[in-house]
C-alpha cells in the first residue's frame, strides 16, 4: 500500500518591495511521504520570491520531468521552471529548453556546495538559469516554522527575506551562485 502525502495549509501574505508585488495567498502543500519539513518549506519559500497568481506547485518529487514551482502564460508556455535541491544536470538543461527562466533554490549545506562544485562548469552557458543556495542554518530555521495549518508574514528587501508568525521570525539572504546577465 503507497504511503499518502501529508496536506498543509498556508496562509501566505507577501509584501516583496524588490518587485513591487503584494498579495495574500492561500496555500495548499502537499508534503510527499520522502519529503521533511526542511523541503517543503524550501518550497513554499520559492513561492514567496516568485509569486504569482500564475504560480503552482508541481509534483516534481513524484514526477522528476516536473519542477517543484511552474508559472504558465495563458497560451500554456513556461514562463518560470523552479526546482528545490540539489536536482540532476541533464534535468536543469532540460528545463532550460522548455522554460524562459529557470530557478534553482538549492539547500543542504556542504552537500549543496560539492552538488555546485561539480555542476557549476557545465551549468554556466545556461543563459537563463539562476541558482539560490541558502545556507544550512536558514533552511533549518524555516523548518522550525512547519505547522499543518500556517500563517505566515513575508517581506522580500534588497535580497533579503523576512518569514514568520506571530511568535517566531527567521531571516534569510539567499546566495546568488549564478544568475542571468542583466540586459
Amino acid at each position: 500500500m503507497a504511503l499518502k502525502s501529508t496536506i498543509f495549509k498556508a496562509e501566505l501574505q507577501l509584501a516583496d518591495l524588490d518587485r513591487s508585488h503584494f498579495g495574500e495567498y492561500p496555500l495548499t502543500l502537499a508534503r510527499h511521504p520522502s519529503e521533511n519539513d526542511q523541503r517543503m518549506m524550501v518550497r513554499l519559500l520559492a513561492f514567496a520570491l516568485y509569486a504569482s497568481e500564475t504560480l503552482a506547485f508541481g509534483r516534481g518529487l513524484s514526477n522528476e520531468d516536473e519542477a517543484a514551482l511552474t508559472d504558465t502564460d495563458l497560451t500554456g508556455c513556461i514562463e518560470r521552471w523552479i526546482d528545490v535541491g540539489l536536482p540532476d544536470e541533464r534535468n536543469i538543461r532540460r528545463a532550460c529548453g522548455r522554460a524562459r527562466q529557470v530557478v534553482v533554490l538549492a539547500y543542504g549545506g556542504r552537500q549543496a556546495e560539492i552538488w555546485w562544485q561539480q555542476s557549476a562548469d557545465k551549468l554556466a552557458g545556461l543563459k537563463n538559469l539562476t541558482v539560490l543556495a541558502l545556507a544550512p542554518e536558514e533552511s533549518a530555521a524555516l523548518a522550525a516554522l512547519a505547522e499543518r495549518n500556517m500563517r505566515l508574514q513575508c517581506t522580500i528587501q534588497d535580497g533579503t527575506i523576512w518569514i514568520g508568525t506571530d511568535s517566531k521570525q527567521v531571516e534569510l539572504t539567499p546566495l546568488i551562485w549564478q544568475a542571468p546577465a542583466e540586459r
